[in-house]
């Protein structure tokens, strides 16, 4: 059963906390008081006694650290420190110890933070988040040891891409981020020439979101370049600027697909929000598709069960390659898309996206009239719609090429509103209709409460 400290935390509808990880504002929501607790949780579920630790570039990172690292020593878990270090990094090197733990709020404002939770290479399901929630009683023993580690992961990544030929000019802004030292020596090692911007760790021009900011900076310098790349705070989000527009998020889940094509993979999966388009070129190469809820760990859960080679989030920027790395790698995805510039595959993926248009909008909904406001919107859906799919929020499909999904946030306070058709009139017209929806069952759910 969930701890009274669990309760109340709901109760106050304070922080975030699903298998993406626990996140809030920092002194707000997010305190060293929930930094201990979920860390001592956490330490139930690492049976090897040993766990890698990174954090990326948040102002209030360095703490956190210190107090995750404290909490699990405490618990007699060996610590192994990357420092600032991107997600992907920590995934792959927690491989080689059995579990880790990343202080990062991904693309959420700098003032927020949080914990995301590895076990055996994966991020964590539903059934190991339910072991967070718990109320536990730890004996006392032994205190856990804390080292200093680097990372081989360049060096494999590498190996894995290969050389690049023609020595592609990559524009590369990391938003002050964990990437800061990883992607450009990743993309340089590669065979690349590359020109940063807001590579300073900590600091920056933009915010931390790639797929929410204009990227202004980017577009400006990927004229002069071949390719821009761009990435969140934790480096497992990147964006694609090309010939000085930004592309949509599933671009660079579609380029990556299209790498894995090239490889001779033909099993995958995407997630519920991703784009048709990718769906419809996977299946005329002659691939197959399965569909899994938002969110890394489930993607990685349907690869799992189906035994599927590649796949991911087009909503997030994510590439996944399991036997590599399970979780979004905006790092090694930057690779492989700088290895197909010029190629045959990336000007094929590229112009069958482009016939079709996306948009991702949020509605800020207070988050503890998520569940009733869904329900509502549900029974106007279904009248409006013949065709509903419900594994996650509620999906109308309108026709072959079109669609428009309405879940809530795992991460923030808001309902999230996809589009997509390769009609774009018929995009804002949908849009404009379940936007309508949205609020007037936000309002219902709110009278309803009231009364």
């Amino acid at each position: 059963m969930p701890s009274e400290f669990i309760k109340s935390l709901c109760a106050l509808d304070t922080l975030k906390i699903s298998i993406s990880g626990v996140r809030g504002i920092f002194a707000d929501d997010l305190n060293l008081k929930d930094i201990i607790h979920f860390c001592r949780n956490f330490s139930y579920l690492i049976k090897s006694k040993k766990c890698i630790l990174a954090r990326d570039t948040r102002p209030s990172s360095e703490i956190l650290s210190q107090v995750a690292s404290a909490s699990l020593m405490e618990r007699g878990i060996s610590v192994y420190n990357l420092g600032i270090a991107p997600t992907p990094v920590a995934f792959r090197e927690s491989r080689r110890y059995g579990a880790g733990l990343i202080i990062t709020s991904s693309h959420n404002p700098l003032e927020w933070n949080g914990l995301k939770f590895i076990i055996d290479g994966r991020g964590i399901n539903e059934t190991e988040l339910g072991h967070l929630l718990e109320e536990k009683q730890f004996p006392k023993g032994p205190i856990g040891l804390e080292s200093e580690i680097g990372s081989t992961y360049v060096n494999e990544a590498v190996k894995l891409v290969g050389k690049v030929k023609g020595n592609p000019k990559i524009a590369l802004d990391v938003g002050g981020g964990a990437a800061f030292e990883v992607a450009p020596l990743l993309l340089e090692k590669l065979g690349c020439k590359v020109k940063k911007i807001n590579h300073v760790p900590g600091k920056s021009l933009r915010g931390p979101d790639p797929t929410a900011d204009r990227l202004s900076g980017l577009t400006r310098l990927s004229k002069n370049a071949d390719i821009g790349f761009a990435f969140d705070l934790d480096g497992d989000r990147l964006v694609v600027v090309k010939d000085g527009k930004k592309q949509t998020p599933d671009v660079t889940l579609g380029l990556g697909v299209a790498k894995a094509l090239e490889i001779g993979y033909k099993k995958f999966v995407l997630s519920i929000d991703t784009s048709i388009a990718i769906e419809k070129f996977i299946n005329g190469e002659g691939g197959q598709v399965k569909r899994s809820k938002v969110g890394e760990a489930n993607v990685v859960d349907v690869m799992l069960k189906t035994k599927s080679q590649a796949g991911g989030e087009g909503s997030s920027a994510g590439f996944i390659l399991p036997e590599f790395n399970m979780c979004r790698d905006g790092l090694l995805t930057s690779g492989f898309i700088a290895s197909m510039i010029g190629t045959a595959n990336f000007s094929d993926i590229i112009k069958f996206m482009e016939g079709y248009s996306q948009r991702r909008n949020k509605i800020k909904v207070d988050s503890k009239f998520h569940k009733k406001t869904i329900e509502i919107l549900a029974k106007k859906m279904k009248k409006e719609f013949s065709h509903i799919i419900t594994i996650d929020g509620i999906k109308a499909i309108i026709d072959e090429d079109s669609w428009v999904l309405v879940r809530q946030s795992n991460t923030e306070h808001s309902i999230r509103v996809s589009t997509e058709s390769n009609n774009l009139r018929k995009i804002k017209n949908i849009e404009h209709g379940i936007t309508k929806l949205v609020t007037k069952s936000y309002e219902e759910a709110r009278r309803d409460r009231n009364h």
